[in-house]
Order: C-alpha cells, then structure tokens, then sequence
C-alpha cells in the first residue's frame, strides 16, 4: 500500500515510517519542521528513514502547499501532523487552529479531489479533558486550546464522512512515549534534569495519573487500523496507570540517582487522570499494548542517556 504520512519528522511519526517501509509499504513523508523544538532533532529522527527504499519525503507545510502531487496514488491518509502541547496553546491559538484544524481541512478536501479513500486522524486524550477515563463513549470537555483544536478536526472529518467523501478511522492516543520523545514532554524533562543533577518541577503534588503508552504499540495500532476495515472513533491507550511520582521513580531508579523533586501550581489544562479503556480498538483491529511502563520507562532512559552524551 502507498502511504501518505503527516508530520513524518515527529516522535511518533518517523517510527511510524520506519515501520511501514520495513513491513513492505511505500511511504510519502510530509513535515514542515515548525515546531518549538529545535529542527536538528527533527532531521535526526529521519535519517534512517531518507535513504530507505519506498520512502520519499517532502518539507511542505499543509495550511499552504499544492497537497493533490503529494496525495497522487496514496491509499491512505495518515495525519500525525498537528501543533501539539498544552501551555503553549493558551497563548498561541492561531498557531493551533491553523495547524490542527485548517491544514486538516485542506488535507480532507485534496484528498476527496485525489480520490484518496481512507483518511486516519490522529487525535488525543486531551478531547476527553481533566478525567479522561473509560472508553470512546466518555463525554468530550477538553480544558485546553489544545483540546479544542483536535475535537473541533473531528468533527470537522466527520463531516466530510456524512457527505460520503471517505472512509475515516480516528485514533485518539494517551500519553506516548519511547525514544525521540519530544523535548517538551514530561518523561523527557524529568529524565534530562536528573541525568544532569538539577532538581523537577512537578506541576501539582504528583498524584495525576496515566495510562503512557509505549511508541512501538502506537505504531503497531496504527498500522493495524489503518489497514483494517474499521471506521469511527478508537482509543488507543496503555494497559497500565502510573502517576506522576511514580514514573520519576522508576526513571530514578533506571538511572541510579535520587532526585530533586520541586512542586509548583497545577497548570491550566493539564489532566488529572488518564485511563483509557482500548477495548473496542482490540476487537475492531487487535490493538492490544504489550509494553509495560518499567520496561518502556527503562528503554526510554537509555535513549535519553546517549542523547544527552553525544552518542
């Protein structure tokens, strides 16, 4: 199948490539490097990726290039690209709009003029808001711009479903994480300051908790609904909820230091909780997470230790 994936430089993204073109799928990658993190990491992300077979990747940003070249033959839409993070979509909304819902607006129309079929949207847990708990039929409140923006792609997409224009499968991830985590995430931010001995700001009393899900189980849910015949709203979450504490327990332990734990005031947006329920992806496509959050923590540290080094 032929592929074209948004955001392909990300964290998850370029996995998501990588794993595609090594089950045998040609991938169009696409990303616009417009990120609050620095683009050199990005570039890093794809260098496996530029001189592999049936990989062909473009540096176009959606809310302005001619996507219909981009879209000639694909199969299947899979949209990674979204401005993420939720502070900084207090201050900067028409950053997010634009990006989480103008370019996914663009995209939907060139691919209905492209006679692409099969449309996957990657949303978040952060639709659910404040206590995002159970499985798809939870109520929407996001508490974020952030939030807003991807609920609004949505429904926007479903939109386009009513009107008989595509097939389309949303995937609402929780809290992934695994090496090329992104910088401003927080198992990537704990990690690094206890590798350099500075003390961790944790944003109320470290109760919140998560159901992370590891990047390779993404992946491989992904994959696996959007080669499916599956349609309508999923879940994809982690099996196991950890909090916040817990989690820079067990980086503290994988690297053998104790760390400086610093607590501040909750932010606005930030969840409480996250325990989605994956039942219904299991039985649509056989979504089913199989790393656990000491082994995945531990992984995630050794690839945060040589970054960190120079290695």
């Amino acid at each position: 199948m032929r592929f074209l994936v948004t955001g392909a430089a990300g964290f998850i993204g370029s996995h998501l490539c990588e794993q595609l073109i090594s089950e045998g799928h040609s991938v169009i990658g696409v990303d616009a490097f417009i990120d609050a993190y620095p683009r050199s990491l990005k570039e890093r992300n794809l260098r496996a990726l530029l001189d592999a077979p049936r990989f062909e990747f473009h540096e176009d940003d959606l809310r302005t290039a001619d996507l219909e070249p981009l879209l000639s033959g694909c199969d299947v839409i899979i949209n990674e690209a979204a401005m993420a993070g939720l502070t900084r979509s207090w201050t900067d909304f028409d950053l997010y709009s634009s990006c989480n819902l103008l370019a996914v607006s663009r995209l939907v129309e060139s691919a209905a003029r492209s006679g692409v079929r099969r449309f996957v949207q990657v949303s978040t847990s952060s639709v659910y808001g404040r206590e995002a708990v159970g499985d798809e039929s939870a109520a929407t409140r996001p508490i974020s711009p952030y939030g807003v923006t991807k609920l609004a792609a949505e429904h926007l997409l479903q939109a386009h479903v009513a009107g008989g224009a595509l097939s389309l499968l949303v995937l609402r991830y929780f809290s992934v994480y695994g090496p090329r985590q992104r910088p401003d995430m927080a198992l990537r931010i704990f990690t690094e300051a206890m590798i350099r001995g500075e003390p961790i700001t944790v944003f109320g009393d470290g109760s919140q908790s998560r159901t992370n899900t590891y990047v390779s189980d993404i992946v491989r849910g992904t994959i696996d609904g959007a080669t499916s015949d599956a349609e309508g709203t999923f879940n994809l979450s982690g099996r196991v909820a950890i909090t916040v504490s817990d989690a820079i327990r067990l980086i503290s332990e994988a690297l053998g230091v104790t760390p400086d734990v610093r607590h501040a005031a909750e932010r606005p947006g930030d969840q409480q909780q996250t325990a989605g329920s994956s039942e219904r992806a299991k039985e649509a496509f056989g979504f089913t997470p199989t790393v656990d959050p000491a082994e995945g923590i531990a992984r995630q540290v050794v690839w945060t230790v040589a970054e960190v080094n120079g290695a």
